[in-house]
């Protein structure tokens, strides 16, 4: 059965989006992010989604209960720069009917 969610998103220049995300389609946060233009071409998502160069780093404003974070995210973050305490990898999160409602702000591009 197909669900959509929405999630609220704060761009880079602190424009809060309402969008709407497929839970069917296996998309990503970043994947998300990309597919409504809410940051400039080449500057999300450079890896592809691989968790290796943060540029889809973002602050969950949330309380989500969101998948641990792995090994490679957490590494990935150690390097980032703009780390927060709520800093999260937008392509290491899966869309699923448990995200909805939440609100995310993309980090600063590096």
């Amino acid at each position: 059965m197909e669900q959509d969610v929405t999630i609220k998103i704060t761009d880079r220049e602190g424009v809060m989006h309402e969008v709407i995300a497929p839970t069917d389609m296996a998309m990503n946060l970043m994947e998300v992010v990309r597919s409504y233009e809410l940051a400039p071409e080449g500057t999300i998502g450079v890896c592809g989604g691989m968790a290796m160069c943060a540029s889809c780093q973002c602050y969950v404003k949330s309380n989500h209960e969101l998948p641990e974070i792995t090994d490679d995210e957490d590494a990935m973050l150690a390097e980032a720069f703009d780390v927060q305490d709520n800093s999260r990898l937008g392509c290491q999160i899966q869309i699923t009917p448990k995200l909805e409602g939440l609100e995310i702000e993309l980090a600063p591009e590096s």
